[in-house]
């Protein structure tokens, strides 16, 4: 893989984060027993929180609305969607991980259940590396997602955008984190003013997002939610 990475443009900090990487236990255990995405809708709701998630959601709007307006008139997404997501993700980011970035997605890479979907941002995390966005000791979730809504370090190095004005791309700081998902929901055929309930035409752009469909809609039941 290190062969593999250094034809694909990895330079040595890269190189050297993967040689450092060790399999994760934690990141299998994980992946093999993702057991609410296959609750009701009701019992999705219930255990994720949604009641909880939209009344705190309804607080963040109202106390931080011409950040959440800034981002719509830039790229088009509507607030309630990227603080449901925000809240779902992370609890509003009071937990974004506990296990190593490389680690994890070497992991699921070399697990051969789903490589082909994982390899991409393996290569992503070394590239970050290199850049300094990350470092080879970086903390994120189970399956090796960043920052405050969890990107996969592929999507994180390809959409991530640089909210507050410091110059680089934080995906622990909230405002990154909240411009990258706007950026990344706009790139996937997000269209500003139309609506995001099943059968309307944003809701297949939450299943860019995630492809779970008990998760699409409570997102979208929950960013109405907050919207209103």
């Amino acid at each position: 893989m290190a062969a593999e990475a250094k034809a694909e443009g990895v330079g040595p900090a890269g190189i050297k984060a993967l040689k450092g990487a060790s399999y994760s236990k934690a990141t299998i255990g994980a992946d093999r027993n993702q057991k609410s995405f296959k609750y009701s809708l009701a019992k999705f709701m219930d255990v994720r929180g949604a009641k909880a998630i939209a009344a705190q959601g309804r607080k963040r709007l109202a106390k931080n609305r011409a950040f959440y307006d800034g981002l719509r008139q830039q790229y088009g997404v509507d607030p309630g969607v990227l603080i449901a997501i925000h809240g779902m993700e992370t609890g509003f980011g009071n937990f974004m991980g506990d296990t190593n970035v490389v680690s994890a997605i070497a992991t699921l890479t070399w697990d051969c259940r789903r490589s082909d979907f994982f390899r991409p941002h393996l290569m992503g995390a070394l590239k970050l590396v290199d850049q300094g966005a990350i470092s080879p000791a970086t903390i994120g979730a189970k399956h090796g997602e960043l920052g405050h809504t969890q990107f996969l370090p592929g999507n994180a190095l390809a959409y991530g955008v640089d909210g507050n004005g410091d110059g680089r791309v934080d995906l622990a700081s909230m405002a990154d984190a909240m411009a990258t998902t706007a950026h990344y929901l706009q790139q996937k055929g997000w269209q500003a003013g139309l609506g995001f309930q099943p059968g309307e035409p944003n809701f297949a752009v939450i299943g860019q997002w995630n492809a779970a469909s008990v998760y699409q809609q409570a997102i979208a039941l929950i960013a109405a939610d907050i919207d209103r």
